[in-house]
């Protein structure tokens, strides 16, 4: 044998020993819940012979060829699992069940556990979205202590957090962080542009925090949290319908290949032939984002939501229809239409682990079509002297379309500071949204016997038609640090110019002839505050903030002349706590708030008998919200949530009716919800839950003449998932209690909006991602 054949023999027999010899463990971390990559999870050998930490997608990969390994990340329990060479293994941690570890991205506008937020903040997590089920957003918003979302039908909505129940604009709905409408064009049925199918997590701030997402954010802020790209392949589709007139399909499909990550979610609902005539609508929207990482520092996220809704448009029913069960409906042509469509691109650059840079830039299109059942006024009226005049066949109404584009620049900077353990983080916003308004006369024909409004003509005869360029500069920034152990204080401030430029194509003489001009509202909003944690099981929070809304556009510019208004501003002092009586077991929360409205907007009566709205009204607002969650035995869950307010007008003086001193209208003192759930471990993927939900009396009207009784009411939900089916029933309102979801009154006139009688929804869904991930 030659010198060159031993050579050879030898490197033939060395090398694949050498290369058989590097064998690695290669695996994805990922949430055990949605499916989400996890980067930046712990990954331990037991022995301590190595460790490393996910990258982008959740990915790592170890050298050897089996082991123990702990997992940990942040807000997770950790797992211990045994990991092997081979084939890609896909660990799933799940979230941690105490709610004092949990993480939060809307205190701060970054992730922070909840123990270090100085807020009364709540999560609605994906846990309980797929455990409720939900076919409106109130069915879960409502089990956060201190929020009542009205349902108004269809997705329609109007909301109470720390205020009464009301149509102004004292709320503020965010998505991924970012306002869903912009400043100035607030509508109370904001959040039928949703798209819960894409929805992951809900988290909800009460009180103020116009600090760092500016104004309207008074009674409280909701985020919706979006899906993002899945760390393994995800395809699946539910349907659902209920025995009231409902139909909805559903669909999810998520992946990530290579440095790409995409996510579609989307939804059709139907309902027709319900129990109250003249309520059929219909909903479809979808949500598509694409991710890219440049590198494991750079990644670009674009998000494009688009929604096409169409409701009839049927008034709330009078005391004696409401008093006959009556659920027949006055109104047979109003509706109203929503087309939107939200883009948004977000550039995330990671510096080091001390700095990170956003910057986003957004764009929506928006536009509502209505003839308004609110609008109808009837041409037969009493008059002042107390007799009658005008047809009583003949009424007049309106119908209107309201559309707006926004141009938007978010930018956000985050730097650690190693100081004191500080964090600074401060952005700038630029948010350019013209809009335009019309809306035309209608001549509407009524049946004089039974009320009803039969149809209408449109005469040529224009109310309202103007645009209004809006633009939003702010600047904020937000500190915070741990002058000593377990205090930890949080400072913010914000600057908001806003700029109005109102364009009106009427003349002077008309119905809304308010002359063009240009109005400016600019305003500081600050918040302080600090976490003291006594323990990691126990901790207490105080804070002081201000809150402020500009004039809405319709406040303004929809009358003769134009109105000398600034904004309101709300003050804001609260304190709270938490507590884990039994480590993850037993937690409790409590706060406590008093919020002071200054400058609000009221209708004034002027000397002539006109009116015109005014900076003029005071407020109080003071409550006590507590939360209690108990896991007494692994199979059961509890939750508990109430709230207890009083709302007073302080100088209240509209239309020259004084409200100084009385109770403001549609506000409980009292909201209750509780809920229990049983997963048998002798059925595996069972689950059965019993909710309450109770709502205390309230006024009807300002002058406190009449309350309405509040409700009590049961829902009961089943699930069962074997493999990738999933089956649930949700029976609603189970006792079949006759109530209203709200009630008001206006003169001698009520208004009723009747609940839901008893009906059960019934779903089926199928997950195709096993199967995906087998044919890989």
């Amino acid at each position: 044998m030659t010198k060159v054949t031993r050579l050879v023999v030898v490197i033939w027999l060395i090398v694949p020993i050498h290369l058989f010899g590097q064998s690695a463990i290669n695996g994805k971390i990922i949430n055990a819940q949605t499916r989400e990559p996890i980067e930046g999870a712990s990954i331990q050998n037991t022995d301590g012979a190595g460790s490393t930490i996910s990258g982008i997608n959740g990915s790592f990969k170890l050298k050897g060829n089996q082991g123990e390994y702990n997992i940990s990340f942040i807000g997770f329990s950790p797992e211990l699992v045994q990991l092997t060479a081979g084939k890609e293994q896909i660990v799933a941690l799940q979230p941690v069940a105490s709610s004092l570890q949990e993480i939060v991205v809307s205190a701060n506008r970054e992730a922070v556990k909840r123990s270090e937020a100085p807020i009364a903040i709540s999560l609605i997590s994906i846990r309980m979205l797929q455990d409720t089920k939900p076919v409106t957003l109130d069915q879960v918003l409502n089990k956060v202590s201190g929020v009542y979302m009205v349902n108004l039908g269809n997705e329609q909505h109007e909301m109470s957090i720390r205020q009464p129940m009301t149509t102004k604009s004292l709320f503020l709905y965010l998505e991924d962080g970012i306002p869903v409408r912009t400043t100035g064009l607030f509508n109370h049925n904001a959040l039928l542009e949703m798209n819960m199918a894409a929805v992951k997590n809900i988290e909800v701030i009460k009180g103020p925090s116009s600090s760092l997402y500016g104004s309207e954010a008074i009674g409280g802020v909701v985020n919706f949290i979006t899906q993002s790209p899945t760390g393994v392949p995800v395809l699946k589709i539910s349907s659902q319908l209920n025995t009231i007139g409902y139909k909805r399909a559903d669909i999810q499909n998520s992946f990530i290949k290579g440095k790409w990550g995409f996510v579609m979610s989307g939804y059709y609902a139907d309902k027709r032939n319900s129990f109250i005539e003249y309520t059929d609508f219909h909903k479809a929207t979808i949500t598509a984002k694409i991710d890219y990482h440049f590198s494991e520092k750079t990644v670009l996220s674009n998000s494009a939501t688009w929604l096409n809704y169409y409701s009839d448009m049927s008034s709330g029913v009078d005391s004696s229809m409401f008093a006959r069960h009556s659920f027949t409906s006055l109104q047979s042509f109003t509706f109203r239409e929503v087309h939107a469509f939200r883009y948004r691109s977000t550039l995330t650059h990671t510096w080091n682990e001390s700095a990170k840079t956003t910057a986003s830039i957004i764009f929506r299109d928006n536009s509502i079509i209505q003839n308004p059942a609110y609008a109808i006024k009837n041409d037969y009226r009493r008059l002042p002297n107390g007799s009658f005049t005008g047809k009583k066949d003949l009424a007049h109404g309106e119908i209107n379309n309201s559309t707006f584009h926004s141009y938007a620049f978010i930018g956000q900077h985050r730097q650690n500071i190693h100081w004191k353990d500080g964090v600074l983080i401060a952005g700038v916003t630029i948010d350019y949204s013209p809009s335009t308004y019309d809306a035309d006369y209608i001549r509407i024909k009524k049946d004089s016997v039974s009320g009803k409004f039969l149809s209408y003509t449109t005469p040529d005869s224009i109310l309202t038609q103007y645009k209004t360029g809006l633009t939003d500069y702010a600047a904020f920034i937000n500190w915070e640090f741990t002058p000593f152990n377990k205090l930890r204080i949080v400072a913010s401030l914000r600057y908001d110019l806003f700029h109005y430029n109102f364009d009106n194509d009427l003349k002077p003489s008309s119905f809304s002839g308010s002359p063009d001009t240009v109005n400016n509202f600019k305003r500081f909003s600050p918040k302080i505050g600090l976490t003291y944690n006594f323990s990691s099981r126990t901790g207490v929070y105080a804070n002081y903030s201000e809150g402020f809304v500009p004039p809405q556009v319709t406040e303004l510019y929809k009358g003769v002349k134009v109105p000398d208004l600034d904004a309101s501003v709300f003050y804001n002092y609260e304190i709270g706590g938490w507590v884990e009586l039994i480590k993850n077991k037993l937690t409790a929360d409590i706060s406590l708030y008093k919020l002071n409205g200054t400058n609000e907007i009221i209708s004034v009566r002027l000397d002539d008998g006109s009116t015109e709205n005014r900076n003029a009204g005071k407020t109080s607002h003071r409550g006590v919200e507590i939360g209690i969650k108990a896991t007494p035995i692994r199979s059961v869950d509890f939750r508990f949530s109430a709230a207890y307010s009083e709302h007073h007008f302080i100088d209240f003086i509209e239309k020259g009716v004084a409200y100084n001193g009385n109770e403001m209208n549609g506000a409980p003192h009292w909201l209750h919800n509780a809920e229990v759930w049983y997963r048998p471990s002798f059925v595996k993927g069972l689950r059965l839950g019993v909710e309450w939900q109770k709502q205390g009396r309230y006024f009807l009207d300002p002058q406190n003449t009449e309350k309405y009784k509040g409700f009590d009411v049961f829902h009961i939900r089943a699930g069962y998932e074997h493999k990738a089916f999933e089956f649930w029933v949700n029976l609603m309102n189970a006792g079949d209690r006759y109530y209203s979801y709200f009630s008001s009154k206006s003169g001698s006139s009520y208004s009723h909006t009747p609940a839901d009688p008893r009906n059960a929804s019934i779903g089926l869904s199928y997950d195709f991602s096993d199967l995906i991930t087998k044919h890989r």
